[in-house]
């Protein structure tokens, strides 16, 4: 499984890099702070919204602390999509949040 630090995260966003980053926290914790334009898809509800996803983009995929976005990325790689495992999730975030 591929992953990425949250610092890396926020210093690709603001060199203008144009992520795709999938958030798979519940609606009450995103509404508490997310990254801006994110692709929300509750952990429990991934594999009924993979239509929405494209295998021939990139996807960062984020929780709060890093255990439900292991589990979406291994899930998503094993349908063949490419993800990357933000460690340290939303508790590791430094940068901006809306």
């Amino acid at each position: 499984m591929k992953e990425i630090t949250a610092k890396e995260v926020e210093q690709k966003l603001e060199n203008g890099e144009d992520l795709h980053i999938i958030d798979v926290r519940e609606v009450d914790e995103v509404e508490a702070g997310k990254i801006a334009n994110i692709i929300h898809i509750p952990l429990g509800l991934l594999e009924f919204r993979l239509q929405e996803l494209s295998k021939s983009e990139q996807y960062i995929v984020v929780c709060r602390s890093g255990g439900r976005s292991g589990r979406a990325t291994m899930f998503l790689e094993s349908q063949g999509y490419d993800v990357t495992n933000m460690i340290g999730g939303m508790l590791a975030w430094e940068g901006e949040v809306r």
